[in-house]
């Protein structure tokens, strides 16, 4: 990856924390290519050792361990941290509050505390757009946090302390609000999270994918090379400290959409696809936010933001992709969900994938 980064702060030791995870090791790769001491850590949870690029000095690590992580920070001392690590599954935190909020604003608190403890100067901290909640849409940065799930409440919490922690600790930090990426190395297993993986597992599997309601929800969808480059810029130069960015295309399309999308660059045509895999329907997910997509002028104006990937240009790298990785069997929570009601979507109370 070309990567030009103007004002770079004077950092060596970077951390990226989820490394083996999707995001992370797309970061990390480009961190080893441009001259960083870049380190990783991972709890395997979601993430797999063969995202892990080489050049990154890799650590198996639980960030719900804080005496764990007080030791790591203790002998690497990174002074940027890039965070990564999240339970990302929005839909599915109402359900798994506990879990959601010890897998995302917990292990953000253990990070950046015994970070600070330990030298680090800058955090790039990866949120998310769901801070905005059912606001109207475009999202853009100057709107104020308004989650309405569990998941978005441990992010915009997140945020807040980072705001406030600087303020009285001195550090500096970029926040970005990435918006629904996909692409080559997301876990195609991961039953909770990641649509168009879902999509395109189920069909490699030979089965039908299913969709929430009637499938208008509108969302826009950012391929990971129009992520990664401006993550970088964002985090790596002091002229974006105390930032928030949006990063994702203004384009929106909807799920029904994106699931024609899918099986026309799987089969080649909608007509091709068998009936049987057409994609079946559900009732709509509880607190689903139903138009969700940003403005990136910001972006584009401060980052040099562009989107060069279509979605259909992106669906198709996805798909050939994931066919040479093979259908993979979905893994869901070990123990189950926490709270399982009427309103739960049955592809998590029964496992329907």
């Amino acid at each position: 990856m070309e990567l030009k980064i103007k004002d770079r702060m004077p950092a060596k030791r970077v951390l990226v924390t989820g490394v083996a995870g999707f995001m992370g090791s797309h970061e990390a790769e480009a961190l080893v290519s441009l001259g960083y001491q870049t380190y990783g850590v991972d709890d395997l949870s979601g993430g797999f050792m063969d995202n892990v690029p080489k050049g990154c000095r890799f650590t198996k690590l639980d960030l719900r361990n804080r005496s764990a992580v007080a030791r790591y920070m203790k002998n690497v001392r990174p002074e940027i941290i890039i965070h990564d690590a999240a339970f990302a599954t929005e839909g599915g935190s109402q359900f798994t509050p506990i879990n959601s909020t010890e897998r995302n604003y917990n292990i953000y608190l253990n990070t950046l505390v015994e970070g600070l403890r330990n030298g680090m100067k800058k955090m790039m901290f990866a949120s998310s757009m769901s801070v905005y909640g059912g606001q109207k849409a475009p999202f853009s940065e100057e709107m104020p946090r308004l989650p309405e799930d569990v998941y978005a409440v441990a992010k915009a919490a997140s945020e807040k302390t980072t705001e406030l922690l600087a303020r009285v600790h001195g550090f500096e930090y970029t926040i970005i609000r990435p918006h629904n990426v996909y692409g080559i190395r997301q876990n195609l297993s991961d039953p909770y999270r990641n649509v168009v993986a879902i999509f395109i597992n189920r069909l490699m599997q030979g089965k039908p994918f299913f969709i929430y309601g009637n499938g208008s929800q509108q969302r826009s969808f950012t391929y990971i090379d129009d992520y990664t480059p401006y993550v970088l810029k964002a985090g790596l130069s002091k002229r974006f400290n105390g930032e928030i960015f949006n990063i994702g295309p203004r384009e929106a399309i909807s799920i029904r959409g994106l699931a024609e999308l899918v099986i026309r660059e799987y089969f080649g045509s909608m007509e091709a696809c068998p009936k049987h895999l057409l994609p079946q329907y559900l009732p709509d997910r509880p607190l689903e936010v139903k138009l969700a997509y940003c403005t990136h002028h910001k972006a584009e104006k401060l980052l040099g933001y562009r989107t060069s990937v279509t979605i259909q240009q992106g669906v198709s790298r996805m798909v050939a992709w994931a066919r040479t990785r093979g259908p993979k069997e979905f893994v869901y929570l070990k123990g189950g969900l926490e709270l399982v009601a009427r309103t739960t979507p049955s592809t998590w109370s029964k496992k329907l994938y």
